[in-house]
């Protein structure tokens, strides 16, 4: 009996979430990427294979300091604010296998205080 190493079981929760959730053009799929330093979001339309918008903490202001939680909701903001622009409205969420707590659910709790409905 082999036992997984957290990458090889993230990417097993990753694989059964993404065999149920699937993005439209009206209604994309919000796929979360979290690294060590910093956290990606971005809005897939799954029908097309494209990207719609993205939003990371790469693109933050250099004036930002805080925790990556709060690092993670203001990411979520900066994603909505993008969403709004190009006129999305609601999303699938997809937390790409991590577990719904910390950064991914301050980006989740970021993007629904921007508008996104999910």
């Amino acid at each position: 009996m082999s036992t997984l190493t957290t990458r090889q079981a993230r990417e097993r929760r990753h694989r059964r979430i993404r065999g149920k959730v699937a993005g439209t053009a009206e209604r994309p799929r919000l796929a979360v990427f979290r690294s060590n330093k910093g956290i990606f979001a971005q809005l897939v339309d799954d029908r097309s294979g494209r990207t719609i918008a993205g939003a990371s903490w790469l693109g933050l202001d250099e004036s930002f300091e805080g925790t990556k939680t709060e690092q993670a909701a203001e990411v979520g903001k900066a994603l909505a604010e993008v969403a709004r622009k190009v006129g999305i409205e609601s999303v699938v969420f997809d937390r790409g296998g991590y577990l719904y707590h910390g950064r991914v659910k301050a980006l989740a709790d970021g993007a629904r205080e921007g508008g996104l409905k999910f």
